[in-house]
């Protein structure tokens, strides 16, 4: 019986991980089946099931090493490269004449923080590594060593990250902020605040003249970034900005 448990249970997984088409992993699973079948074999329990489907730490959607096609490159994804683990900053696609797609690539060292640019053929094998992503809350800047201090929020622990993965937005950290880290092998990848935020006006120029045009004007934010606003915004309002672009959204 559990020779046939391990047959059927196999090509479940197979079928679940394998890039194949859909006929070939229904016929893979209809043959353990079959054999179950005129056995007289009962199936599995789904305790029996789930364990030896999930026994490994990586489930069949979070596979090390998997090998995608450049194309499939987005900002966010983390990747391997010649020993070492990289973040996807921006991806472009260009196309050289003769030459076909390529895909311009800014690469973040999750080691050192250091950026550099490479390009990839859109068919060409990439190893993308899968990160878990898990929510902290912002506790407060070290100035001594210039991490970011976070608290996992269920059981109090503390993680200390540095301020590069969080790039240009950790300007808009705030007390309590809830914010995604992108976690693997027990390390911090990269990190990432909420797309809205609602900030303070801390400065603001003299309100222009009625125009039947909208007009902007450009403000001080208590973080220390200047923005373009209606000019109806003044000095103390409080606005909602999109940490993406830093731009104007709304009034909060």
């Amino acid at each position: 019986m559990r020779v046939l448990r391990n047959r059927l249970w196999r090509a479940l997984y197979s079928a679940a991980v394998s890039s194949s088409s859909a006929s070939s992993a229904s016929t893979k699973i209809s043959r353990a089946l079959s054999t179950c079948i005129h056995s007289k074999q009962s199936l599995p329990s789904y305790t029996e099931s789930r364990d030896s489907l999930f026994a490994s730490p990586w489930s069949a959607t979070q596979l090390r090493g998997a090998k995608y096609r450049g194309a499939d490159l987005k900002p966010g994804n983390v990747i391997e490269k010649k020993g070492r683990i990289y973040e996807v900053v921006k991806a472009q696609h260009t196309t050289q004449g003769r030459g076909g797609a390529i895909i311009q690539v800014e690469l973040r060292d999750v080691d050192s923080g250091s950026k550099s640019n490479e390009r990839f053929r859109t068919d060409e094998p990439v190893e993308r590594v899968f990160v878990a992503e898990k929510s902290f809350t912002y506790l407060y800047t070290d100035d001594e060593t210039g991490n970011i201090v976070l608290m996992e929020p269920e059981t109090y622990e503390q993680l200390d990250v540095p301020k590069h993965l969080f790039g240009e937005s950790h300007v808009y950290l705030q007390d309590d902020m809830k914010v995604s880290v992108q976690m693997y092998d027990g390390r911090a990848m990269s990190a990432s605040i909420p797309t809205r935020v609602t900030c303070t006006v801390a400065e603001s120029e003299i309100p222009m003249r009625a125009s039947a045009t909208p007009q902007y004007k450009k403000v001080l934010l208590d973080n220390g970034l200047t923005v373009q606003v209606p000019k109806h915004i003044l000095e103390g309002d409080k606005i909602i900005v999109s940490t993406t672009d830093n731009s104007y959204m709304s009034r909060a």
